[in-house]
């Protein structure tokens, strides 16, 4: 990098720095100076600053409004991976009032991919249950659930919006879930998933997948979920040495053995739990 370019560089870092220092000290919602002001404290031109807060715009971490500023955006929803209750309805830590709304809800052949995963013949009868999920009446995810039809018999769209699927299982069905397996990627939105989510197409997105298996060991559901990519971050806590804490390594992924954050700042995930009251 030569050096017209690295003392660019240093200079955008610069800005960013002094505007993510200014969005710690403000709350959601509340307005950052202007921009001739910034200009004059940074000693900066505008297309520069332009450039810093763009890169804060696309990151989440402010929004425009036309004619108006620019104002610090609603925090990231955030996942906590680490176990933080033994309670197996409560596997991760996700913040805000999440709510449900369905917007499908229909019997389909599984076929060869959805019955590899619910462990069923390709023909077999599932529900397809596709949900858009909002926290805080903002859209976040689309969630597609694929469940053996035969497992819960009566089931309807509304179940879904008014329970936890999962405390429906249990107590309506009297399958308990013990354990589930999730792989989380990278993605972007296509059409369908962009209009339920109010975004743009090939907007970026985290794909989660999961299988979850009852107390028996039988499959008992398939979840597909994309997450908006501007509003969800995932949070992990690893132990990375053997000490008293009981941390180790365990079929080449890092436990996390020690104790996490409590249960009053990590709220249940959105996969396990139903509309707040």
């Amino acid at each position: 990098m030569n050096d017209e370019r690295q003392a660019a560089f240093s200079k955008r870092e610069r800005i960013r720095e002094y505007l993510l220092d200014l969005v710690e000290t403000l709350d959601f919602g509340q307005a950052i100076p202007s921009e001739r002001r910034l200009c004059a404290e940074l000693g900066v031109s505008r297309p520069t600053l332009r450039g810093a807060v763009d890169d804060l715009v696309r990151d989440g971490l402010l929004v425009r409004r036309h004619g108006q500023g620019m104002f610090v955006a609603q925090p990231k929803i955030a996942q906590d991976l680490a176990q933080t209750a033994p309670s197996r309805h409560t596997v991760a830590g996700v913040d805000g009032t999440w709510s449900s709304r369905t917007v499908d809800f229909r019997t389909i052949s599984a076929g060869a991919r959805v019955g590899r995963r619910l462990r069923l013949s390709p023909a077999a009868p599932v529900l397809r249950i596709t949900r858009l999920r909002l926290v805080d009446q903002l859209r976040m995810s689309v969630d597609t659930l694929f469940l053996p039809e035969g497992l819960v018999p009566g089931l309807t769209a509304a179940d879904l919006e008014q329970h936890s699927f999962y405390d429906l299982l249990e107590s309506r069905y009297g399958v308990g879930v013990s354990e589930a397996v999730q792989t989380i990627e990278p993605t972007v939105t296509d059409e369908d998933e962009a209009a339920l989510l109010d975004v743009p197409v090939h907007f970026p997105a985290l794909l989660f997948e999961r299988v979850t298996e009852d107390e028996a060991g039988r499959v008992v559901e398939f979840a597909h979920s994309l997450y908006r990519g501007d509003r969800y971050r995932i949070v992990s806590r690893l132990s990375l040495s053997k000490d008293r804490r009981g941390g180790r390594v365990l079929s080449g992924e890092w436990s996390t053995a020690a104790p996490a954050a409590g249960p009053s700042t990590l709220p249940t995930d959105p996969f396990f739990a139903g509309p707040s009251s």
